[in-house]
C-alpha cells in the first residue's frame, strides 16, 4: 500500500539514487545496504514520521521491521491504521 512512497523516502534518505529504483517489496534492508546503518536508521524513522504523520517510539523498531521493504511498508501501513 505505501510501498512505492517508502521506496522513494528510503532512497532519498540513503542516497541510493538508481539502485533504490530496483528495491521491491522483498528486497533486503538491515544488514543487506551498507547504507543503513544505525544513524541512517534514526533519519529514516524521522522521515517516516514526518511524511506519513506517524509516532514510532522506541518500543516498536526491532531488526524484523526493516528486514524487507515489505516488512516496512506493512509497520507502516499498521502504524497507519486507524
Amino acid at each position: 500500500m505505501y510501498l512505492e512512497e517508502i521506496k522513494t523516502i528510503l532512497t532519498d534518505v540513503l542516497s541510493l539514487g538508481e539502485n533504490g529504483r530496483h528495491l521491491h517489496a522483498d528486497s533486503a534492508l538491515l544488514g543487506a545496504l551498507p547504507e543503513l546503518d544505525s544513524m541512517a536508521v534514526i533519519s529514516l524513522i524521522a522521515a517516516l514520521e514526518e511524511h506519513f504523520d506517524i509516532a514510532i517510539d522506541d518500543d516498536d523498531i526491532s531488526a524484523s521491521t526493516f528486514a524487507t521493504l515489505g516488512s516496512l511498508a506493512a509497520f507502516v501501513a499498521d502504524k497507519r491504521a486507524p
